[in-house]
C-alpha cells in the first residue's frame, strides 16, 4: 500500500520511538468495536430507553448513565450491561495482533473488556495491567508490558468509569492515573487508535492535561478517517460539507494537545499502517542463518573471519543481530558483534545481540524436532531480515545440505522477511539463491533494486571482503 508523504514520515518517526522504548498506544472503543464489542452508543441504548430518551437526541451520554443512577439510586442495570457486552468470547482483531508484537513500552486505555491483554499473552508477554490505584504501586517481575485501564477492567462493573458523578471526581479518586498519564504524555510518543475524541471517556482528562502542559507539549498522532457520502450521518454532498468543515475544526482543536491527525481513507487502513510500522521496525533486526562443518571453497579462518566481520558490519549499522549459535559460525557472530559493541559502547549497545540457543534436550510432552520448529519460528517471527550463510552438516561422515538451514528459509518466507542469500558460500545458501531466482519477485517488493545485489552474492569471482562491499551497498538500498 502507497501512502502519504504525511504517514510515511509519521511511519519511520514511530518505528524510532520503538526502538528507543518510548512508543505507547492509547486505545479507544473503536478498536475494539470491530473484534464485536459495543460503542457507547449501544451500551447506553437500553439505559436511555429506560429513562423514556431518544438517543438520536441525545449527545451526552456520561449524563444519561447518571440520569440513570439518579432515578435508580443505584447502578445494578449498569453493571449488568458493561458483563453482559464486555464478557463475550470474542477473537481479538488484527490490529490486537500487531499490537501486541510491538516493543510498545506501555498500554492506555479506556476499554472495559481484556482483548488487549489477551493479545499480548498470545504473545507469550508478561503483561502487568493497572485498574486500580493500588495496582499503580506494585511492579510485576519481568514484566514486558504495562497496561493501564484507566477507566476500570470489566471483572470489576461497579467501579468502572462511567458516570457524571465519577467524571467530574475522577482528579481526586484516580489522582495516581492522572499523574502517571501526565508523565508519559510528556517522554513518550503515543498513538491514538480508536478515538473520535468526541468519546468521553478521554475528552475530560486531556481538557486539564492541555491547561497543566500547553507549553512542554511532545508530538502525539491520531487516525482520522475522512468522511464520504454513505458513512453515518452522511447521506448527501450538503451533509458531507458539514461534516468536513467540523472536522477539520476538530483536527485544528487536537494541536492544542499535541496530537497530529493522519487522514485515512479507510478503516482498515489503520491496519496498513500497523502492518507497515512493524515492517520497518522488523527490518532492523537480521537472523543469521548458517552451519558449517566445513567452510569450502573458503580457509577456515578466512571464512571464520568473514563472518566477524559480517557481524560487525550489521552492528556498526545499528541492526540488531539474532544468533542461533549455529554450528561452527556461531561463535564468529557473537564475537564479531561484542567487538563492535565495545569498540563504541556510547553508539551501540549489548541489547543489539539477541542470542538464541536451540534447546538440547526435550521439554514436558515435546521432542526436539518440534522444540526446534518452534523456536525457530519464534526467532524469526522477530526479524525482518535474514542471511544465509554456509549451511552444511555433517551426516555419518558424509558433508551434507543443513536441512535446518532450508527450514529456517521457509519459515523467513512464511513471515515475509527480506532472505539473503549468500551463495558464493556454497551449500544450503546456494539452494537458497537458486531458489530464489526462480521467482525474485515473490520475495522483494522493489525485486529490481535489490535481487541484482542477490546475484553478486553469488559471484565466486568476488573475494569475501567485496562479498562484505555488496552487503553493505544492499543493506543502504534496503534502508531507502
Amino acid at each position: 500500500m502507497k501512502f502519504s508523504n504525511e504517514i510515511d514520515i509519521f511511519i519511520n518517526d514511530y518505528v524510532k520511538d520503538l526502538n528507543s522504548g518510548t512508543a505507547s498506544i492509547f486505545a479507544g472503543a473503536g478498536m475494539s468495536i470491530p473484534a464485536g464489542f459495543v460503542n457507547w452508543t449501544d451500551l447506553m441504548s437500553e439505559i436511555a430507553t429506560d429513562l423514556g430518551l431518544d438517543l438520536n437526541l441525545e449527545k451526552d451520554l456520561v449524563s444519561i448513565a447518571q440520569f440513570h443512577v439518579n432515578e435508580n439510586q443505584n447502578r445494578t442495570k449498569i453493571n449488568r450491561k458493561i458483563l453482559e457486552e464486555f464478557t463475550e468470547d470474542v477473537s481479538e482483531t488484527d490490529n490486537h495482533r500487531i499490537v501486541a508484537r510491538l516493543p510498545v513500552s506501555s498500554i492506555w486505555t479506556t476499554n472495559y473488556d481484556q482483548l488487549i491483554e489477551k493479545s499480548f499473552e498470545k504473545e507469550y508477554k508478561v503483561i502487568d495491567v493497572k485498574y486500580t490505584n493500588d495496582q499503580l504501586l506494585t511492579t510485576k517481575p519481568k514484566r514486558d508490558i504495562v497496561i493501564y485501564k484507566m477507566h476500570g477492567d470489566v471483572s470489576h462493573p461497579n467501579d468502572a468509569i462511567l458516570t457524571k458523578e465519577q467524571y467530574e471526581h475522577y482528579y481526586q479518586t484516580h489522582e495516581p492515573f492522572i499523574n502517571a498519564l501526565s508523565g508519559e504524555l510528556t517522554t513518550k510518543t503515543f498513538l491514538f487508535i480508536g478515538f473520535s475524541f468526541n468519546d468521553p471517556n478521554l475528552d475530560y482528562v486531556l481538557s486539564r492535561l492541555n491547561f497543566r502542559f500547553r507549553k512542554q507539549q511532545r508530538q502525539h498522532y491520531c487516525f482520522v478517517k475522512t468522511p464520504k457520502i454513505g458513512d453515518y450521518n452522511i447521506p448527501d454532498q450538503a451533509s458531507l460539507d458539514y461534516s468536513i468543515k467540523k472536522q477539520n475544526l476538530i483536527i485544528n482543536d487536537l494541536k492544542r494537545y499535541g496530537i497530529k491527525s493522519l487522514k485515512i481513507e479507510k478503516y482498515s487502513d489503520i491496519t496498513e499502517v500497523l502492518k507497515e510500522i512493524e515492517i520497518r521496525y522488523k527490518k532492523q533486526t537480521v537472523f543469521i542463518s548458517g552451519s558449517a562443518e566445513t567452510y569450502e571453497p573458503y580457509e577456515k579462518n578466512d571464512a571464520l573471519g568473514f563472518v566477524h566481520k559480517l557481524s560487525k558490519l550489521l552492528i556498526r549499522n545499528e541492526y540488531k543481530i539474532v544468533n542461533g549459535f549455529g554450528w561452527g559460525i556461531g561463535s564468529s557472530v557473537i564475537n564479531g558483534a561484542l567487538e563492535q559493541i565495545y569498540e563504541n559502547p556510547k553508539k551501540h549497545s549489548e541489547s543489539q545481540l539477541i542470542m538464541k540457543p536451540f534447546p538440547q534436550f526435550e521439554s514436558g510432552n515435546k521432542k526436539l524436532p518440534e522444540l526446534w520448529k518452534e523456536y525457530r519460528q519464534n526467532m524469526i517471527s522477530q526479524c525482518g531480515l535474514c542471511i544465509f550463510i554456509f549451511g552444511n552438516k555433517n551426516d555419518k561422515g558424509e558433508i551434507i545440505n543443513a536441512d535446518g538451514v532450508i527450514k529456517e528459509f521457509e519459515i523467513a518466507k512464511q513471515n515475509q522477511c527480506i532472505c539473503i542469500p549468500i551463495g558464493t558460500t556454497q551449500y544450503a545458501s546456494k539452494i537458497i539463491f537458486e531458489e530464489i531466482s526462480k521467482n525474485p519477485e515473490n520475495y522483494y517488493d522493489n525485486y529490481e533494486a535489490i535481487f541484482p545485489f542477490i546475484v553478486k552474492l553469488n559471484d565466486t569471482s568476488l573475494s569475501l571482503d567485496e562479498i562484505l562491499k555488496v552487503i553493505q551497498e544492499l543493506l543502504n538500498k534496503i534502508k531507502k
